[in-house]
């Protein structure tokens, strides 16, 4: 029970990475504000945990508007009475290079990659710091790092999200931990997405899986791993810090 007592907010929680994360930190012990777009997958998830045991609740919004941010900081904090983790999972692909992405789908997709995760912050670290400290971690992507075709606003999010959490890491420690983990591909809807990207989709996920060096996708459960170690006082020593977890695709 490495997060018992602990009050989470997980967002992008409905399906693959963000839902993986969710059931491992409830199995842990953590009571999870759950947040998403899709409600009937999120209370389905809700029904799920608390029917298991766990304490979870869902809220359904968009996370890209500054108000649903507020909300699920003080839903969290009115239902379990404070907060110490927040996972800012959520994510959107936004395809397209810079001469064919249309204005709409970038503003979306920054605001839901990065500006996102500036939102929750605001509001989230006053109360971690209510209670002595905090830990946020951040869903980024080796897209850091790494170009790929047709997705400009995809890959510029995901790096200035890595600076962020480090700028953030800086200003707010000792007493709030702040990291990012950076997957590769990882089998879960929207690698699919991004495959559309491609004249053929099927084989490109396919040629995918094979370059990385396990010559396999990643599991949500594999992400889910690494966030719990993360967020847990395991990791006590670790801020500002950036995380791969790709099967070994930067390695090469």
């Amino acid at each position: 029970m490495r997060l018992k007592g602990k009050t989470a907010i997980i967002t992008g929680a409905t399906s693959g990475m963000g839902k993986a994360m969710a059931e491992r930190f409830v199995k842990e012990g953590a009571y999870v504000i759950l947040s998403g777009r899709d409600e009937v997958r999120g209370k389905e998830l809700e029904k799920n945990l608390v029917l298991k045991g766990g304490k979870a609740l869902f809220i359904a919004g968009d996370i890209s508007q500054i108000a649903e941010n507020k909300k699920l900081v003080d839903e969290a904090v009115h239902n379990f009475g404070k907060l110490d983790i927040v996972v800012t999972n959520a994510g959107k692909l936004g395809l397209g290079s810079v001469t064919d992405i249309s204005f709409e789908d970038w503003n979306e997709t920054i605001s839901t990659n990065l500006s996102s995760v500036f939102y929750l912050s605001r509001f989230a670290i006053p109360e971690m710091q209510k209670n002595g400290g905090g830990v946020i971690l951040a869903n980024s992507s080796i897209a850091a790092f790494k170009s790929f075709p047709n997705h400009a606003a995809y890959c510029a999010s995901k790096a200035a999200l890595v600076a962020l959490v480090k700028e953030m890491a800086l200003d707010y420690g000792p007493t709030i931990r702040v990291n990012t983990i950076c997957p590769g591909p990882v089998d879960t809807p929207m690698i699919w997405d991004s495959a559309k990207a491609f004249d053929d989709p099927d084989t490109i996920v396919e040629q995918t899986a094979n370059t990385t060096l396990m010559k396999r996708l990643g599991k949500p459960e594999d992400i889910a791993s690494l966030a719990l170690f993360l967020v847990s006082d395991e990791a006590s020593w670790i801020t500002g810090a950036a995380y791969t977890i790709d099967g070994g695709i930067l390695a090469r």
